[in-house]
């Protein structure tokens, strides 16, 4: 803490100027953040008045009925500390210094995750206006992860129109293998020939081939799966419950494109294609009057992807087009997203009408719009319940994080899920005035869906005031169709402090015909009492 000058406020003209000051010199701090993972930690003083003046997150954190009274350091272990320390710059100063695509995308994170919208909204924007083929991929994976649909179709066209740029960037090596499968999948790209697509797949695999695919996000040669076509991509053959493979990228190439010579001189060499695979290929390019089909799940396709591809230069952005390509390929996630809505201007900042639906065909991976409100909303609503076996209660003094995996025997729509509200705590239940606190408390949640990879399919922030010992009934911001016999998990964080009922639930439930089995792996998953659900 630096030295503070004796009447430092008399030239502080305005709030901004006064809390830059406290920022800088950590005068009247009361809390403190050690932030980021060692050996690159750094510790941050702050004013809990000033951050949970703009955060209802840092606001549950230190005014919540059970707020922490203890000094220790908060550890933030997911946040980068240069992006903690422009997001309390904000919050103390409304200033906003975007340098780089990568602080905007740090940020953007830390901005989400205290509830700081405008924030969001301006990194979003700058990460618009610093758009090249360098970045676009990652700028893609950024926006499907925050659920940015605008920006990622933005980043698509960028892929599409410039697509020779992006697969000689360096920076394509390092993609996610969904990424690769999304654009391979594209049906108008920029190259000269679909030499340009294998090449750069030798290279990707060429830098990646020594893993096996134990991480999640990184590639694999070979599926674990069967080479039988799958209901999710019979193209692709990519199981709907396993990670894309560099081999399922492979299948996506237009081999029939090529001349019997470019094929000869190129993927005929390479140790992608097995021996069977080339023969059969080579097969199908040189002649049309033979028996021998494609290898099993590559593309038939003759198409020539080039051809056409200018047309989207003079096509505005989110205008629906006859023939658009596909956005998102539902190959990469094993909840097959039959529809994604658009957000608002309201919810994102940008013009689009919140009708705008876009419906993705998980056969063919082809993309349509399509104007008519999203059906699943009107589809009948149902309840599967889940039955306390036993009971107990559970105090919250900073914040619950709880989750339940879950399988059906149906393909269904998940529209949301119903949590308990707190209870009264039995000694006092008085607020601090001394009085009774008979009826509501302000509650702040939120709540995800997520495949068995750990990918967000949809999501919801939820805070109101609602009654003690009430259910609550949580609406995801986009209704998510899923498929029988795949996991996925619902996940809860429930940021005020208070005591809440949970219990260990019956691991089986069927309603309406259909039937949920339950992992429970801990009591705490007792706090989500309902799925909501349409088929």
């Amino acid at each position: 803490m630096s030295a503070t000058p004796l009447d430092w406020q008399i030239n502080k003209k305005k709030v901004k100027q006064r809390g830059q000051h406290l920022l800088e010199t950590g005068l009247w701090s009361d809390c403190s953040f050690v932030v980021g993972v060692e050996p690159n930690s750094q510790v941050f003083n702050g004013h809990k008045l000033f951050l949970a003046m703009s955060s209802p997150v840092f606001e549950a954190m230190f005014f919540g009925r059970m707020a922490e009274k203890n000094d220790t350091p908060i550890p933030i272990l997911d946040v980068q500390p240069e992006a903690f320390k422009a997001l309390l710059e904000y919050i103390y100063t409304d200033k906003i210094n975007l340098n780089s695509f990568d602080q905007a995308c740090e940020l953007c994170y830390g901005a989400k995750k205290y509830m700081l919208p405008h924030l969001v909204e301006e990194c979003t924007n700058y990460l618009w206006s610093d758009l090249y083929p360098r970045n676009a991929c990652r700028a893609y994976e950024f926006a499907k992860l925050f659920e940015e649909p605008v920006l990622m179709e933005k980043c698509l066209q960028i892929i599409c129109m410039q697509t020779q740029e992006v697969l000689n960037d360096n920076s394509f090596e390092d993609v996610e293998l969904c990424t690769l499968l999304t654009i391979y999948s594209q049906e108008h790209l920029a190259i000269d020939s679909e030499l340009d697509l294998f090449n750069a797949l030798v290279k990707y695999a060429a830098k990646h081939g020594n893993n096996s695919g134990v991480s999640a996000k990184r590639p694999r040669l070979e599926s674990n799966g069967t080479n039988e076509e799958s209901p999710a991509n019979s193209e692709s053959n990519t199981p709907a419950n396993e990670v894309p493979t560099i081999r399922d990228v492979l299948k996506k190439i237009r081999f029939l494109t090529l001349t019997p010579q470019q094929f000869a001189d190129g993927p005929a060499l390479s140790d992608l294609l097995t021996q069977s695979e080339k023969f059969d290929i080579f097969m199908n390019i040189s002649s049309q009057l033979h028996s021998t089909p494609m290898p099993p799940g590559f593309s038939t396709s003759t198409k020539d992807r080039k051809k056409n591809c200018g047309r989207y230069l003079n096509t505005p952005l989110h205008q629906p087009e006859a023939d658009p390509p596909h956005y998102l390929n539902p190959s990469c996630s094993t909840g097959v997203r039959l529809s994604d809505r658009f957000a608002s201007l309201d919810n994102r900042g940008r013009g689009l009408p919140s009708s705008s639906i876009l419906i993705v065909d998980d056969i063919t991976n082809t993309g349509s719009f399509n104007r008519e409100e999203d059906h699943a909303r009107n589809m009948p609503k149902y309840y599967c319940t889940r039955t306390l076996v036993q009971k107990t209660d559970c105090l919250n003094s900073s914040v619950i994080d709880c989750s339940v995996t879950f399988s059906v025997d149906k393909n269904i729509c998940i529209l949301g899920i119903q949590v308990p509200a707190q209870i009264l705590c039995d000694i006092g239940d008085q607020s601090s005035s001394g009085t009774m606190n008979h009826g509501m408390y302000s509650e702040l949640l939120y709540a995800h869906l997520v495949d068995a990879d750990g990918s967000r399919l949809t999501y919801l922030h939820y805070t109101a005031r609602v009654d003690y010992r009430s259910i609550i009934e949580l609406m995801f911001y986009r209704p998510v169709y899923i498929q029988r016999n795949k996991d996925y998990k619902v996940g809860v964080v429930f940021n005020r402090n208070g005591w809440y009922p949970i219990g260990t639930c019956t691991p089986q439930t069927t309603v309406a015909s259909v039937t949920f089995s339950f992992s429970n792996d801990t009591v705490r998953d007792g706090l989500i009492r309902s799925i909501i659900f349409s088929y």
